[in-house]
């Protein structure tokens, strides 16, 4: 069993990042979950996020309050274990407040086996190539690629301009896995989950994690 931590920024492709991380716990995998405060807001616009059902009584959160140190936590946590973690998968979820900077995922001392960024906003692209820290996912990022660990970007913009691709490029030069979400065709999808998951198997397969997302190349039945 692996600890990966995803997170999750306000570019659009929610959808991208809740297959991933029910992909992982169902490979019985842990999962450690950032969303940015652009996050949860796409995650309402372009997903069921704001459904009353992902609520604990009273305690629900929605796109409002987006973490941090305060008594809405216990509630937003819960949210993001009915929302992103598929019922009966054996992976564990654990929901981090952005800006808790004295949490363990902002010390590189703490052993994880991967961190992905998606989807991944260019501004969130300029601060990880510039090492900015400001927050708990630019710390964590940091602290992947300082240790050799494997962060993997999945941007999702168009098109791109110079200042994207050098930014970019000084991330795949400090070590990063640069995966656009970038979907292929060859195995005519039939639905947007056939979009979806052929761009999770392509992060899997670079974790290194078995698994039947990814079509093969000659599958076109």
């Amino acid at each position: 069993m692996g600890r990966y931590v995803v997170a999750i920024s306000g570019a659009s492709g929610a959808a991208y990042a809740r297959r991933l991380v029910g992909a992982l716990c169902a490979a019985g995998q842990d999962v450690d979950l950032l969303v940015t405060a652009a996050g949860f807001m796409v995650l309402a616009h372009e997903l069921d996020w704001d459904d009353p059902r992902y609520s604990i009584g009273q305690e629900g959160v929605g796109r409002g309050e987006p973490g941090g140190r305060h008594p809405a936590d216990g509630g937003l946590a819960a949210r993001c274990e009915r929302f992103f973690r598929p019922e009966g998968t054996p992976g564990a979820l654990r929901f981090h407040p952005i800006h808790d900077m004295m949490d363990d995922l902002a010390s590189g001392s703490v052993a994880i086996d991967g961190m992905v960024v998606i989807p991944c906003t260019m501004g969130r692209v300029a601060a990880l190539a510039s090492g900015r820290s400001a927050d708990l996912l630019e710390r964590a990022a940091d602290c992947a690629l300082k240790e050799g660990r494997r962060l993997i970007v999945v941007p999702r913009e168009t098109p791109l301009s110079l200042i994207h691709l050098r930014n970019l490029t000084a991330l795949c030069e400090a070590g990063a896995v640069v995966m656009p979400a970038m979907p292929g065709f060859y195995h005519r999808p039939r639905s947007v989950e056939d979009v979806v998951n052929f761009v999770v198997g392509k992060v899997l397969a670079r974790l290194d994690l078995p698994q039947t997302l990814l079509p093969p190349w000659n599958d076109l039945k």
